[in-house]
């Protein structure tokens, strides 16, 4: 068997982890304390977080998209081709590194997403960008360190708190989907979707499509179309009847 290849190391703000990247033969994988994060011959999961929120969306052209964390680009690329002309997608990726190794060493592999000329990278973290940003969104589809549950950057963990889900509930149109991708479920993960206002839905998918093995779990969650009335306010007077 071929031996793995180091090709570069890239530090993760703020936490001090490094992410590794590495090569044997045809195959590329990402790891970071000692955990492998992603592999170019394991994308059915990432492939399936576009194709089923793209598949649930009430709209079908024209769409803004935004996708938090390129990985290795198979979200995108699934994104692209699945979208018209007229549509755009956003990739807010955090480190520099992560998006100069998809044009240098493996962005063949998932058609070279990158080079799309409806597609825009920005080195932001996305949550900020969110919130920065006055953009309504069609899609949001979050593929960030390990899911809810930060492996990386411990700091990624807002994205998926109240505050970080209200901040996407906000950003999206009416009808707009949210898309997770996590390594495993998580029920209070689930919980925290319905308080936040979404109706959502977890599905389990194949880490790689068409085959049997481990599986990962792809939140969707619907920013419903009409929000529901506000409840009036009880006057705080007391009302005497002569």
């Amino acid at each position: 068997m071929l031996p793995w290849v180091e090709l570069g190391r890239a530090k993760v703000p703020e936490e001090g982890n490094e992410l590794i990247l590495r090569r044997r033969g045809d195959e590329f994988s990402i790891r970071t304390a000692g955990t492998e994060l992603m592999n170019s011959r394991v994308h059915g999961s990432e492939d399936a977080l576009a194709d089923l929120a793209l598949a649930r969306s009430h709209k079908t052209s024209r769409l803004e998209i935004l996708i938090g964390g390129l990985g290795m680009g198979y979200t995108l690329s699934a994104a692209l081709n699945a979208i018209c002309p007229e549509s755009s997608v956003v990739v807010a990726e955090l480190i520099p590194d992560v998006v100069s190794w998809n044009e240098i060493f493996f962005g063949n592999l998932a058609g070279n997403p990158l080079s799309d000329p409806r597609t825009t990278v920005k080195t932001r973290d996305v949550l900020d960008l969110i919130k920065q940003e006055s953009v309504t969104w069609d899609l949001i589809l979050l593929d960030v360190d390990n899911g809810p549950v930060g492996l990386t950057r411990k700091t990624n963990n807002r994205l998926y708190s109240p505050d970080g889900l209200k901040a996407c509930f906000r950003a999206l149109a009416p009808g707009g989907i949210l898309g997770v991708w996590s390594a495993g479920m998580d029920e209070a993960f689930s919980r925290r979707l319905g308080k936040c206002g979404f109706r959502s839905e977890a599905v389990s998918v194949r880490a790689v499509k068409g085959k049997k093995g481990s599986r990962h779990t792809i939140w969707l969650a619907v920013k419903p179309l009409e929000q529901p009335p506000q409840k009036p306010r009880r006057s705080s007077r007391r009302i005497h009847n002569e």
